[in-house]
């Protein structure tokens, strides 16, 4: 190998070293993982998180095991989930595998696909609006808020609005829909507070979140060639309590789907 084929061999290797490091920046070597407590411990994002713990607490009626489920922003429970969790949870296949970087007691090949659930308009209580379908978002002077990762955050929602958009191969729709959004929010935690700032129209995101907050928010569905779907899926650490694979069996079971069911989720 010639001089110039070592040195860029270096290069790219220093490269995807740093690649590495920044993909998987919340990693924390020094974090010992002992999830064995009796405890099954949960992890994962926000949105799916509220089908989980209805699952939790009937698993922990029927069992006596006791689950806990902790979500939310990845940057509040990463610590923990490091050390302790036995098992993790996604909102899409793409923020399972951004998961992998970081969690590496899991493994790819043991990721599990449980739900998936379909995208909708989400609108203001009473729809005030009358927003039929997506080509309402595209009439002048709507306002939309859309969910975002800018590529420090880990979302289902990354990408979606550009999906539904896009959908039918027509460049004009992503154009004028993106003329129409007022907010590119990380998470759908702050989408769903744009959302209810008053200054918002429509919300492009999972039927799960006007189902849990029917005080605020009403929903329209996406017509069939627009509508999107993603999953939730979990992965056990391979030294996770031994109960932790009787609550996975529970999940993929039929009480579980009834209660995933009422939040929007289908098998």
């Amino acid at each position: 190998m010639n001089r110039f084929a070592v040195f860029g061999a270096a290069v790219l290797a220093l490269l995807s070293t740093a690649s590495l490091a920044k993909a998987s920046g919340l990693y924390d070597p020094e974090v010992a993982h002992a999830p064995k407590d009796g405890v099954i411990r949960v992890f994962g994002p926000g949105g799916p998180h509220s089908a989980f713990i209805k699952a939790a607490a009937a698993f922990e009626a029927k069992t006596g095991v006791k689950v806990e489920v902790v979500f939310g922003p990845e940057s509040k429970w990463t610590k923990d989930a490091q050390a302790g969790a036995d098992m993790i949870f996604g909102s899409s296949e793409q923020s399972m595998t951004a998961f992998l970087e970081t969690y590496r007691f899991v493994d790819s090949r043991d990721v599990e696909p449980l739900f998936i659930r379909r995208s909708v308009i989400v609108v203001p209580k009473g729809n005030p609006k009358a927003i039929a379908g997506f080509d309402d978002l595209l009439q002048p002077g709507m306002r939309i808020v859309v969910t975002e990762g800018k590529g420090v955050y880990n979302t289902s929602g990354t990408g979606l609005w550009e999906d539904i958009a896009g959908r039918l191969g027509a460049l004009e729709d992503v154009r004028d829909l993106r003329a129409n959004i007022v907010a590119f929010e990380k998470g759908s935690g702050a989408s769903f507070r744009a959302f209810k700032s008053g200054n918002a129209d429509a919300w492009l995101t999972w039927v799960h979140w006007p189902l849990d907050h029917t005080e605020v928010a009403d929903f329209v569905e996406l017509e069939p060639e627009r509508r999107i779907y993603r999953v939730t899926n979990t992965v056990v650490s391979s030294d996770a309590d031994p109960a932790t694979e009787d609550f996975l069996a529970f999940l993929k079971g039929p009480e579980a789907a009834a209660l995933f069911a009422s939040e929007g989720w289908v098998q």
